[in-house]
């Protein structure tokens, strides 16, 4: 229920896995750039585009039914490698890694490349909003007050360039079962975006939510 699936890997196992799908996926997204700016000429991409199709027909042979959903384990950490912005697997995430403190804060050094273009040069909108629901929602889990988003507010302030980028989170308060958090993005001379939101626990999560305050063995996030 809720795409979440117990799976308890020994250290082996999961270094092995990251070790085959996170430089897999990075050659994804290499060939989402590449498709993007790719200046070569007709016969080529038609060559090009025989190929991609091979591989993706390769690729289906064996699948999973739906959506990768989120694994976890017995101590309460979690693989999202599905997620859009942090997946590890999911060549649509740029990806970002963040940094987390259990006082309620997370924050992450990224790039974002011309794939996340809205206005020419400049990162989209879209885009920002998505960071920043993460961030917020790492925040939040980091706090050990995990939650979905019940509402987001952003506000831009001024043009985001592509390139390299800092995204910080922090949890502002909380009120039963709602977080309410915080967020920027920013470059090298300071925030671009910054939001507001509140994370609220799901009603299907919240006895897990009430039983495991003082345990170890908590969800940090739910998709």
């Amino acid at each position: 229920m809720h795409g979440y699936q117990h799976e308890d890997l020994s250290d082996e196992q999961l270094a092995a896995l990251r070790g085959l799908y996170e430089p897999f996926t990075d050659s994804v997204r290499n060939l989402v750039d590449a498709t993007l700016r790719t200046t070569v000429d007709a016969a080529e991409i038609k060559v090009a585009q025989a190929a991609i199709e091979a591989i993706t027909e390769r690729l289906r042979a064996d699948q999973l039914p739906g959506s990768y959903g989120v694994r976890y384990s017995s101590d309460g950490t979690t693989r999202p490698w599905g997620n859009a912005v942090v997946g590890l697997r999911n060549p649509i995430a740029p990806p970002l890694s963040f940094r987390r403190d259990p006082e309620g804060r997370a924050d992450c050094d990224f790039h974002l490349g011309a794939a996340y273009e809205g206005p020419p040069g400049l990162v989209h909108g879209g885009v920002s909003a998505l960071i920043l629901d993460q961030a917020l929602g790492e925040a939040c889990g980091a706090g050990r007050r995990p939650g979905m988003t019940g509402g987001l507010t952003i506000r831009f302030l001024r043009p985001t360039r592509l390139g390299d980028l800092r995204c910080e989170g922090w949890i502002d308060r909380t009120e039963g079962y709602k977080t309410f958090a915080k967020g920027t993005i920013g470059d090298a001379e300071g925030p671009t975006v910054e939001a507001e939101g509140v994370f609220i626990v799901p009603k299907w999560a919240r006895a897990l939510f009430d039983s495991a305050q003082d345990q170890q063995a908590q969800p940090d996030r739910f998709e």
